[in-house]
Parts: structure tokens; sequence; C-alpha cells
């Protein structure tokens, strides 16, 4: 039987390496480890390369150069430019070229890492095959006039090889000779790679599959706490996609994102500056309107309307968002047309209906929340 595979389409570049690289840490790097062990220099010598390689993606390539959510000096972007290298996740033109893509076509036919086409297909298919005809750079025009953006691109593979392997090998030959140089290499540096991009690749898949939204079903993106834990925060995946610009993933406090609090830190140093936020009377109308339109859902499902005492609470507080969401509107129409002697009067009213609004939305949680289980007892006593 012969296999029809369309081998004309398959990168053998990207191919080799990703499967070549996932073959050696699931085999020749247990065989390293059983015959030579792991000491502490080894553990920091992954974790020291994963925080590096990591960051300089999610900070770096994703939040810096893709969105612009924040400005950075140059020892920063030189910083991130090296070690985004490192990650061998492509140069940070390309990799930008696609993201901003992926975000203008999301879940259509031109997003590079499109979820509909299967979860496989998001996660690495789209890097093992050749696009037919492959898309132009031609949204990056920002980047073009950063000198090292382009730098990085010009010389992207020594410098990928250099610091994602080379220099792991040599710390580590300098912490126990050859054989510390092959666990550096190996540890260090295969194993981190595969790490860091799988990473990655799970935030174009899992983050378009686990989780909920609670911003907006515009798009397949999801928030995931899960997620969030191992990409470095990238997991609060609707946020980002309802507001890609912010530099923050976590809005909330207690949301796992540290690639928001090195922003925040960088910035206290006077390394970054301009960060950029989404105003909370945006977020909360935006979680307002995707309450509503779950409540909507839930007031049309048939076992809903059967239940009475269920219709109403949620007929009840569906009626209460969308007052709540219209006295919202009027008085940030009524703020445009303001003069600004008289804003003062208008910043106080404003954050006295937004504290209202945020309470609102608990009270409707917690009635949603009463109605669910309504519902389920209703399903079970069917």
């Amino acid at each position: 039987m012969k296999l029809n595979l369309p081998t004309e389409r398959i990168n053998w570049v990207n191919s080799s390496f990703l499967i070549g690289t996932a073959l050696v840490t699931c085999t020749v790097v247990p065989l390293y480890l059983w015959h030579y062990g792991m000491d502490a220099f080894q553990v920091a010598l992954f974790f020291g390369f994963f925080i590096a390689t990591g960051l300089s993606i999610t900070l770096g390539y994703h939040r810096l150069f893709a969105h612009v959510a924040f400005q950075a000096s140059w020892p920063v972007r030189l910083a991130t430019l090296v070690f985004g290298a490192a990650a061998f996740e492509n140069c940070a033109l390309a990799w930008v070229s696609d993201h901003r893509r992926h975000h203008k076509h999301v879940d259509h036919d031109d997003d590079p890492y499109d979820i509909s086409k299967g979860f496989w297909h998001a996660h690495i298919g789209w890097i093992l095959f050749k696009l037919d005809p492959a898309p132009p750079w031609d949204n990056v025009a920002d980047l073009r006039k950063d000198r090292l953006v382009m730098l990085q691109q010009r010389f992207y593979v020594p410098v990928a090889v250099l610091v994602g392997f080379a220099l792991p090998a040599a710390l580590g030959w300098w912490h126990n000779g050859w054989i510390g140089a092959l666990g550096g290499f190996l540890i260090g540096g295969v194993a981190r790679v595969t790490a860091v991009q799988h990473m990655t690749f799970f935030i174009n898949s899992l983050c378009h599959t686990i989780g909920n939204q609670p911003y907006s079903n515009k798009c397949s993106a999801r928030d995931s706490w899960l997620m969030a834990i191992f990409t470095f925060g990238e997991g609060y995946h609707n946020y980002h996609h309802e507001f890609q610009h912010d530099y923050r993933n976590g809005v909330k406090w207690w949301q796992w994102d540290p690639t928001k609090w090195t922003i925040w830190t960088l910035e206290k140093l006077r390394l970054v500056r301009g960060l950029r936020r989404v105003s909370e009377d945006k977020i909360l109308l935006a979680q307002l309107t995707d309450t509503r339109r779950r409540l909507g859902e839930q007031i049309a499902c048939p076992k809903v309307t059967a239940n009475a005492r269920l219709h109403d609470l949620l007929k009840a507080s569906d009626v209460k968002l969308h007052e709540l969401g219209q006295r919202w509107e009027a008085l940030k129409a009524e703020y445009a047309g303001k003069a600004s002697a008289l804003r003062t009067e208008y910043s106080d009213r404003a954050q006295a209906q937004f504290d209202e609004a945020r309470h609102a939305l608990e009270e409707m949680r917690r009635e949603v929340r009463q109605a669910t289980r309504l519902l389920r007892h209703a399903s079970a006593a069917a």
C-alpha cells in the first residue's frame, strides 16, 4: 500500500529540528541522567535558560514587539532578542508577522494557527508544513525600523545556536568538564528548547480549547489558570484576545502572570515605559456584556423555560444587567460632551456607577450560580 503524503509541502528544516529535539529529549536525555545523574547546577541551568528564553518570548516577542504593549530600552530589547532567538521559534520579525496575522484573522483560514483546522494543526502542524503561497511579512513595518530587530533577523541562526546550545554546553564544561558539557547541551539546551517550544505551542492549541470565556465569545480564545502556570501568564487568553494591547494578561491581582510582574518591575527600574492598560470600565463592560450573553443562552434553554421560578430569576438578572449597561453608556456619552472643568463631578459619579456595576456583576454571578444549581436539580428530577 502506497502512502500519499504531501512531501512537497513538508518544511524539512522545521520538521527535522522539532522532531529531532523531541526524540533526543525523550531518549538521549534519560540515558544521560541514568548514567551520570543530575546535580543542582544542571537543574539551575535548565530553569535559568527556560525562564530567560521563555520570558523573552512572552515579554519580548509577544507583548513588546507583537502588541507594542510598552516601550523598552535597548538593553531590554537586546536581551529579549538574544534569548528569544535561543528559544528557536524563528526571528522576531517572522514570529511577530505570524502572530499579528493570527489576531487579525483568528479562527479563519488566514490565521496561521487556526484552531478550527484541528488541535494538532494549531499546536505544531502549521510549522511542519509550508504555506502555499508563503504569507508576506507585510505587517511589521514598525519593526523594520528597529536596528536590533533587523540585526537579529540577519544573524538569527548563529545567535540561536551559540546562545541556545553552545552557551549551556560551555557552562556545563566549566562546571564538570566534558561530562558537564554534554549535560549542559542536553539539559540546558535540547530538553529546555523542547519544553519552551511546546509551552508556546500550547498557547496556540490548548488556550483555544480549554478554560472559560469571561470577556467575549467572538473567538475561540479561553482563560485557563492551569495554562497560565505553564506559560508565564499567557493562559489568560480570552482577556488577551479581547484587549490585546494591554501589557497584562492576568488582569486581576491574584492571577498568575509573571510576565506582567516582570514588565512592572522593569518599569520601576526605568528600563521600560509607556505600559498600556485597558481601563477598568471597559473590562467591566465586557464582563457585563458576556454575562448577559450567557444569561440569554440559559433563558432560551427548554428546561429553563419550563421552570417558572428559574426562568423568572434569570430574566430579572438579564433586565438588571441591561439597565446597568444602558446607564453606563449614557454616562460615558455625557462625559464626552462635558467641558474639562465639569469632569471632576463626572469622575465622582463614574466611580460610584463603577462600584455599583461591579457589585451588580457579583450579584448576577451569584444568581447565575443559583440558577445553575436549580437547573441541575430540575434535570435530575426529570
